[in-house]
Parts: C-alpha cells; sequence; structure tokens
C-alpha cells in the first residue's frame, strides 16, 4: 500500500526540515511507499525555495506552488488532487498535528473507518485563540445547523475512496472539514496529543475567522435566510397585534395624537430590517455571481519531482 501526506505551507520555511523528517520517519510499516505532498500557498518567506531544495535530496517529497494565496482549504484541495496512495493524511506545517500521530489514526481505520479524526482533546494554544476558536465554531455550528467539534480540524487519516468523493465537489468556497462532513462514510474520533507551536504565530486572527465562517455559511447553509423569516414573520405578528391594540384604544376612546418620536423610531427600525435583509440576499446572490464564473478554485505556477 501507499501513504500519502498533504501539507498546505505557509510561513514554515523555518519548520519544514523537521516536518519532512518527522514524516518520513513515522510512516506505518503496512505501507510499502509514501508522498509527502507540500502546498505553497505563496508564501512571503523562502519556504518554496526550502520545498524545491529537500525535493531535490528526497524523491518522496513533490511541491507544488501556487500562483498567489489563495487560502489553507485551497492549497489543500490542491494537495489532494496530486495524490496517488491508498490511504492520505492531511496535517498542517506548523508541527502542531505531530506527525507521531500517525500510526494510531491508522491503527483505528483498520477496524473498518473511512475517516479516522484527531481530536485535539487538550490544546497547546494561547488563552485568546482558544476563545476565538470556540466563538468561531460555536457561530458556524449555528448558522450552518450543524454539529462543529472545536478540538477537531483538518489533521486526520482518510481512504482513498473519501478523497475521490471530496474532490469532485464543485463548491466555489472550499472548507475541508465541512467537504469530509458532507460525504459521509464511516467515521471515528482518536485523542491525539496537540503541539505547542514552535516557530512563528497563527495566521488566523480573530477577522479572518469571521470572514471564513461567514464564506462556510453562504455555501453551506441557508439558515441566515430562514432567520429573517422568522424575524419577518414575527414583525407581522407583532404589527397585526398592535392593529388590534389601537383599534380597541380607538374604539373606547383612548386614543390620544401620535407622538413623533414614535414614528420615526418605527420608520428607522423597519428601514434597518429592510436593508439587514437586503444585505443578506445580496451576499447569496454576491455567492452565486462567483460561482457562475466557473473560474479554477486554484492555480498550480510550479511543482517539484513531477
Amino acid at each position: 500500500m501507499k501513504l500519502s501526506i498533504v501539507s498546505p505551507v505557509y510561513r514554515a520555511e523555518l519548520v519544514l526540515d523537521e516536518l519532512v523528517e518527522r514524516i518520513s520517519n513515522n510512516i506505518p510499516s503496512a505501507f510499502s511507499s509514501f508522498e509527502i505532498i507540500l502546498v505553497d500557498d505563496f508564501s512571503p518567506d523562502k519556504s518554496w525555495d526550502k520545498i524545491v531544495a529537500i525535493s531535490n535530496n528526497n524523491s518522496n517529497v513533490r511541491g507544488f506552488k501556487l500562483s498567489r494565496n489563495f487560502g489553507q482549504h485551497y492549497a489543500i484541495t490542491a494537495g489532494l488532487n496530486q495524490t496517488t496512495g491508498d490511504y492520505i493524511v492531511v496535517l498542517d506545517c506548523d508541527l502542531q498535528d505531530q506527525p507521531e500521530e500517525i500510526e494510531k489514526l491508522f491503527k483505528a481505520s483498520q477496524k473498518g473507518f473511512d475517516i479516522v479524526l484527531a481530536r485535539r482533546y487538550e490544546r497547546k494554544d494561547s488563552l485568546y485563540k482558544k476563545t476565538v476558536s470556540k466563538l468561531f465554531y460555536k457561530t458556524l455550528s449555528y448558522l450552518t445547523g450543524t454539529k462543529q467539534d472545536a478540538t477537531v480540524a483538518n489533521f486526520g487519516i482518510y481512504s482513498r475512496q473519501v478523497i475521490n468523493e471530496v474532490v469532485k465537489l464543485e463548491e466555489k468556497i472550499k472548507y475541508f472539514p465541512t467537504m469530509v462532513k458532507w460525504v459521509g462514510f464511516s467515521t471515528t474520533y482518536v485523542n491525539v496529543e496537540h503541539a505547542s507551536r514552535s516557530e512563528g504565530k497563527s495566521n488566523y486572527n480573530l477577522k479572518k475567522l469571521l470572514n471564513l465562517a461567514l464564506d462556510i455559511i453562504l455555501a453551506y447553509s441557508d439558515k441566515p435566510l430562514r432567520l429573517i423569516i422568522k424575524f419577518g414573520l414575527s414583525i407581522a405578528l407583532i404589527s397585526f397585534l398592535m392593529v388590534i391594540y389601537v383599534l380597541f384604544e380607538k374604539f373606547t376612546g383612548k386614543v390620544s395624537v401620535s407622538g413623533y418620536a414614535s414614528l420615526i423610531i418605527s420608520i428607522w427600525f423597519l428601514s434597518g430590517c429592510l436593508l439587514t435583509t437586503l444585505g443578506v440576499v445580496g451576499l447569496y446572490i454576491g455567492k452565486i455571481f462567483e460561482g457562475v464564473k466557473n473560474r479554477p478554485s486554484y492555480i498550480i505556477e510550479k511543482s517539484t519531482n513531477e
């Protein structure tokens, strides 16, 4: 059997040598061959030069450089499309996903599971990052109507059949965990040890996470539209009750002259509701517009060991 390992690369110049060495030293004995696919997502440092140097000395390493910064999940997709293994491991390049855990994931897959996801039961991240991450996943869970686990990310082992189905998905907005969840197949979770970041800092800040969450929600859920409908119906119900109340006041002779403040507040409130509704609908239309352009999800500029 053959094992493929895919890792998206961004600002990882200083850790790539160690990443490749540790992966190479922790390939399960059941595999007769393996390949390490490193996808440089147009990193601003010298990550690509390092990938080229490693590839020149190691035929098991294949490098691909994207023509611009498309994003982590697009880089993962680019790597998946190049895999030739019977099983595929996806892990981040920062060594917080530890290659030593690959053996544990593979053993779990041999119990009849097509997908084995690594659960970071004790995350070695800062309090700020863990808080932001929890906020991200809770928002995502609510607005997509799906259960999202903040301890599970990209790290896992996947059967060839799973990856074949994932790469068929033609969504313009890529988010690997959601794509894996959508295709189904038998899945289990394995607790793994999460390492501290050895170099640099996370490229995901609160703004990027919220933008990612918005893209995912628009791509995979219509819940915002459903919430708007419920909100509109609620306002209609409240308005109907207010009409009954006003009519009752009129017929009982208790109606007073309407105030300027209440009128202005009503106008501004309803105007805000209309603008919000139009904004949400506009976002969906914008995503449809992006989709019908039929542009490629990523462009590979260079490659090694092809």
